[in-house]
């Protein structure tokens, strides 16, 4: 029987108010709308906000800045699995003349393709769409601030091209493939790319007074898809559960695992912050929890979704404000909040419905040269290899069905573990990625590199 997953408890609950209450005052943000998520499903709501007797729901839209390039990601990832391209392709294949066409897909995802970080003057983001009709205007005339694949640097202009990308192979526009790729298949009813009513307004809060001002609402044009939309927590608490566990109407979970591994080397000051990029999510430690999702901006509007995998947590925070609130950080803290006050009961172990011989003939101990590993196979098809020790490399490998194992996280990452069998069918050892795993430390009857010494085993003579 399943554990249910139940609402969360008062306290927590209060917890949660009070982070986004101490959020909403400090930050001097006009209103700040929060929800959380927890086995798929919002667990929480919560808002503050400066006008009496109103305070905003999960249905009222707030602009979420950068968290389109996340739906973007999904899109362009869509194009993968379907075979239609390939992330290592570079962009002149698909979408000749930007200018731009060397970058690959992937670097374009993950902001390693060396673009600048923001379209030429005037400011993109207060101004009409219609001044940069073509990629060429969103490029200008030197795109690349840095060598292709060398380094991160977020780019704006990348994900404009992912954009104009996806409206190539589809052949329709960029928000009619998302809606009918993304948001219909996920309930997402309230994401748009123009604001639909009940909505927040976008504001100015001065920083040396408390007074506000209006801040205009811009079509973005071509750069649509690296910003253009306004969703509500609801919708983004349920991109949030897809983020977490896939779906195979949208994208696999194998797929949106994939988006949320690290894929770009991280500055200096990244690494300072604590934070990485995937592809089309950000990555970021924080309490010293892995968290990855995405922040958002733009005039009038701050914007934040985290997600903690491990912890089964996820949280959105949307405020109206062009500064003010650490979206992201508070996003951050009510993951952590609901992590450690309710922390996730486990599903009852049970043991397999299907017994492996194959798999179960290879568990136990085995040894890299002198150091030991254990190798335990798991009711999901899964074998994890571990070191004794505690220290050293670890990773756990997915079934191919043919008797090997790829590597899914960690050092061997994609490499291929396999069970190497003598003649009479016993198995002599394991290979993975060429090194030898054999029974015994240096066994003399397995292939070991560099042979093993005749005389064996001896203490000092």
């Amino acid at each position: 029987m399943t554990t249910p997953q139940e609402d969360l408890l008062p306290p927590t609950r209060r917890a949660l108010l009070h982070r986004i209450a101490v959020a909403q005052s400090e930050g001097r943000a006009p209103s700040l709308v929060a929800a959380v998520v927890r086995g798929g499903k919002t667990v929480w709501n919560g808002s503050r906000t400066s006008v009496d007797g109103h305070g905003p729901d999960e249905n009222v839209q707030y602009r979420i800045g950068s968290i389109t390039k996340t739906f973007t990601a999904v899109l362009v990832l869509r194009l993968r699995d379907e075979g239609v391209l390939d992330l290592g392709d570079p962009l002149e294949k698909h979408l000749p003349g930007t200018g731009a066409g060397e970058v690959t897909i992937a670097d374009l995802l993950a902001h390693t393709g060396g673009l600048a970080a923001e379209s030429p003057a005037p400011w993109w983001e207060r101004t009409p769409g219609s001044l940069r009709p073509e990629l060429a205007d969103v490029l200008g005339e030197q795109p690349y601030r840095h060598p292709v694949g060398r380094r991160h640097h977020y780019s704006n202009p990348g994900y404009t091209l992912l954009g104009a990308l996806v409206e190539e192979l589809r052949a329709a526009p960029w928000e009619e493939v998302l809606r009918r790729e993304v948001l219909e298949p996920l309930g997402l009813h309230r994401t748009s790319g123009r604001p639909q009513a009940p909505h927040a307004g976008g504001w100015a809060v001065h920083p040396w007074a408390d007074v506000m001002m209006p801040e205009p609402v811009q079509d973005l044009g071509r750069m649509a898809s690296a910003g253009q939309l306004w969703s509500t927590t609801g919708d983004l608490a349920r991109f949030a559960a897809f983020l977490t566990q896939g779906d195979d109407r949208v994208l696999s979970a194998e797929s949106v695992r994939e988006m949320r591994a690290p894929a770009a080397p991280p500055e200096a000051a990244d690494l300072t912050a604590g934070s990485g990029y995937g592809l089309g999510m950000q990555v970021v430690h924080h309490d010293g929890r892995m968290l990855v999702g995405h922040s958002g901006s733009l005039p009038g509007f701050l914007a934040g979704l985290l997600i903690g995998v491990e912890n089964d947590v996820a949280a959105v925070v949307l405020s109206n404000c062009t500064s003010g609130p650490p979206v992201l950080s508070v996003a951050a803290d009510l993951v952590r909040i609901v992590a450690e006050a309710e922390p996730r009961i486990p599903e009852p172990w049970r043991p397999a419905t299907e017994v492996d011989q194959w798999a179960l003939g290879l568990v136990g101990q085995w040894y890299w040269g002198t150091q030991g590993f254990g190798l335990r196979w798991a009711a999901d098809g899964e074998v994890a290899l571990e070191p004794l020790s505690g220290i050293g490399r670890r990773s756990r490998f997915r079934a191919n069905g043919d008797g090997s194992w790829t590597g899914l996280d960690g050092y061997y990452a994609g490499e291929l573990l396999r069970a190497v069998r003598r003649p009479d069918g016993s198995v002599s050892h394991l290979d993975l990625g060429s090194f030898v795993f054999t029974r015994q430390p240096y066994d003399e009857e397995a292939p070991v590199p560099g042979g093993v010494d005749p005389d064996g085993w001896r203490g000092i003579q």
